[in-house]
Order: C-alpha cells, then structure tokens, then sequence
C-alpha cells in the first residue's frame, strides 16, 4: 500500500479511501491547524487504522456513556 505522502490532498479528497488515508493522518500525526470533523470519524471509524492509544482516548471522547466505569453503591 502506497502511503499517504505520495498524493496530493486534493486528489485523495475524491475517494472514501483516499479520505479515510487522510483522516487516519490526522488523528495518528495530530491535525496540525486543521480541526477533525466529529461526524466523519464515527462514520469511518470501523475503516480506520490509528494508533491503539489514540483510538482508546477517541472512544473515550466520542462515546463517553458506553465507556464509563460502572460505579456501585
């Protein structure tokens, strides 16, 4: 698989690989200036490939109630 450095932005922007390839960078590379799009992550989020830390704190922020601890009483 060829990387993401090789392409332009504009030409992976025209398929969902190409834009998954680029998301993936920004989360696993840190987004620079660019903010990342809530609703783009949690629709390719079973596609995308990150980091296993990166991902955990991703579930974390995205998902909060379903990864809560339990707390007893």
């Amino acid at each position: 698989m060829t990387g993401v450095w090789d392409y332009r932005e504009k030409d992976l922007r025209k398929s969902k690989k190409g834009r998954i390839l680029l998301l993936e960078r920004l989360i696993n590379y840190g987004p620079g200036k660019k903010k990342l799009n809530r609703r783009e992550i949690k629709s390719h989020w079973r596609a995308l490939r990150l980091f296993p830390k990166k991902k955990r704190l991703l579930e974390l922020l995205l998902w909060p109630d379903r990864y809560s601890p339990q707390i007893k009483h």
